[in-house]
């Protein structure tokens, strides 16, 4: 773990689409000590989360399928409050109203790609 971090080991679940961008985030986070599981699509992460209970979700925004990071973020918020993971959305769409689409579906936070690995991680510790 990094010596300027005061985190404990906390389940983080990557839902990303591109295997290279969920590569760069898992990467990032090993450094943290966190433990970590991916997923590649919407229908995936609800599994995971029913299944592995993380602390937090970085959740992409767009994903193929019938599901998006919107879909599962409300689904999240509809879990009993002790099973709710923090929820932190990723997307390249920045408009006001794609942020504000975000905050409305229950999102903790909003990360526009791309990001920097200490902006991540200051969002990831600013929560948990």
């Amino acid at each position: 773990m990094a010596a300027n971090t005061i985190n404990t080991a906390k389940r983080i679940l990557i839902v990303e689409d591109h295997a290279d961008i969920r590569k760069l985030i898992r990467m990032t986070l090993e450094f943290e000590d966190y433990e970590i599981l991916e997923a590649a699509d919407a229908q995936k992460a609800q599994q995971a989360v029913g299944q592995w209970h993380p602390d937090v979700l970085l959740l992409d925004l767009m994903m193929p399928g019938p599901l998006n990071g919107l879909d599962v973020c409300r689904w999240v918020r509809t879990l009993p409050s002790a099973g709710q993971p923090r929820v932190i959305l990723l997307s390249a769409r920045g408009q006001p109203q794609d942020i504000a689409a975000g905050m409305q579906a229950g999102a903790d936070a909003y990360l526009l790609k791309p990001f920097s690995p200490l902006k991540l991680i200051e969002t990831i510790v600013a929560g948990v």
